[in-house]
């Protein structure tokens, strides 16, 4: 019998750690789903068996909800503010590295640091003060929630682009003004498209944060103006503490059915724009 090299066997056992991994990830996805189409009567009591003919309810689980959670309303509010947000944090954070980089100075330096120190700061850490500012600020509204996420948002989104700003020729910046650009033209019309790997990462990771996101939209939002997170938790939520478990696990399903398309549809743009954005420091 032929024996492994040293190579296969640790190949072997990465592909092994990665598929255990894979299951952790995926094993509570499928048990929502599967749990959406029983009754709620049977969730609590078997959650991680299949739907039989006794438990198998079909889509009620999946109306029951969409009727009692406001769904759709809460669905579009969610795709506004994730769009919005997202577009904010791309555009303004991408020029924002592109200044850091460029112009070099302690004003610059400073920043930069910030904008890094910005991203070890947990949330908890300061959203009684922020809910007090944006309250002040008359941010505490629709639209308003954009600039909150994109100020929670700059951190990681500067230090990604300003890795990737590094390693783009200073010599297609140089020969845009000679062509007669001015920078604002240099940046959306020569800069920007060199960053798209990046820019998809970076909108990925920001859209499935906000999109997920349910402390900040309640703090800030309060239950007048409900995201999805929110929504599906207060109609979930029944006197007493009796929660439709089979509501629930439905409108989950629902609410990461959007997320995940968008994943599929730009992951291999992921590991490019991270390893683009971490070369050079």
């Amino acid at each position: 019998m032929k024996s492994l090299t040293a190579k296969q066997a640790s190949d072997r056992i990465i592909f092994v750690i990665l598929v255990l991994l894979a299951a952790v990830f995926l094993i509570p996805i499928l048990l929502v789903v599967i749990n959406s189409f029983k009754s709620r009567l049977y969730i609590s009591s078997a959650p991680f068996s299949l739907p039989t003919e006794e438990t198998y309810v079909g889509f009620e689980n999946y109306l029951n909800g969409l009727r009692t959670s406001g769904f759709f309303v809460s669905f579009l509010r969610s795709v506004f503010i994730t769009v919005v947000s997202v577009m904010l944090i791309l555009v303004c954070t991408s020029m924002t590295a592109w200044f850091i980089v460029r112009v070099k100075n302690r004003l610059t330096k400073g920043l930069y640091y910030l904008f890094t120190f910005s991203m070890i700061v947990p949330f908890q850490m300061v959203m009684y003060t922020m809910t007090f500012i944006v309250n002040r600020l008359n941010f505490d509204n629709v639209i308003g929630i954009n600039l909150v996420y994109l100020g929670f948002g700059a951190g990681l989104a500067v230090f990604m682009f300003s890795g990737f700003v590094k390693a783009i020729p200073l010599d297609l910046e140089e020969a845009a003004e000679i062509d007669g650009c001015n920078p604002l033209q240099t940046f959306f019309l020569v800069v920007f498209p060199v960053l798209k790997p990046t820019a998809i990462t970076v909108a990925i990771l920001n859209a499935m944060w906000i999109w997920n996101d349910y402390l900040l939209p309640y703090l800030v939002l309060g239950t007048d103006n409900k995201t999805i997170p929110v929504a599906i938790q207060i109609a979930m939520q029944g006197a007493y503490g009796a929660t439709d478990y089979g509501g629930f696990m439905a409108m989950l399903v629902l609410a990461i059915i959007p997320i995940i398309i968008f994943y599929l549809a730009s992951q291999k743009y992921i590991i490019k724009g991270v390893i683009s954005g971490a070369v050079k420091g």
